[in-house]
């Protein structure tokens, strides 16, 4: 089978049904925190808006502008971020990153629809893009955090 052949097979319906849904795409008006991160190898962005009340995310808006794997990753964060602490958001991040890079488990729940996105891991070229939602929503928790303690 070519590389070709294999690439083609990787956008699979469910990532492309993913990639054309991608919830909370409105950018919060008074978030906690914002966090852009970009992809520098395929130039994918993702800009995550947090707010965080009693220890979860009380409110996420994404601004997300990538492949269709990146973009199929941030549906399934999306659709799922609302309700979870910076624990839930950093145990998917870190799964989803052994994930693709070493063939690990699937993400915990809610996060596990991420588990569409396993063939991926063949084509390190993308994983950057992949991984952007939950860095960014990681990173975004952590500033919401720290402007809520000062």
């Amino acid at each position: 089978m070519s590389g070709e052949t294999d690439l083609i097979k990787l956008y699979s319906g469910q990532i492309l049904q993913l990639a054309a849904s991608i919830p909370h795409t409105d950018r919060l008006a008074d978030p906690d925190a914002t966090v852009k991160k970009r992809s520098p190898l395929c130039g994918s962005t993702v800009t995550v808006d947090v707010s965080v009340a009693d220890g979860v995310i009380s409110a996420f808006g994404q601004d997300v502008k990538a492949c269709a794997l990146g973009q199929a990753a941030a549906s399934v964060v999306g659709a799922n971020v609302i309700g979870r602490s910076r624990a839930e958001i950093d145990a998917a991040r870190d799964a989803l990153k052994e994930m693709l890079k070493q063939d690990g488990p699937t993400p915990p729940a809610p996060f596990d629809g991420l588990e569409v996105l396993r063939p991926a891991r063949d084509y390190k070229n993308r994983h950057a893009s992949i991984l952007l939602a939950l860095e960014a929503t990681a990173e975004a928790f952590e500033a919401a955090e720290q402007a809520n303690c000062a």
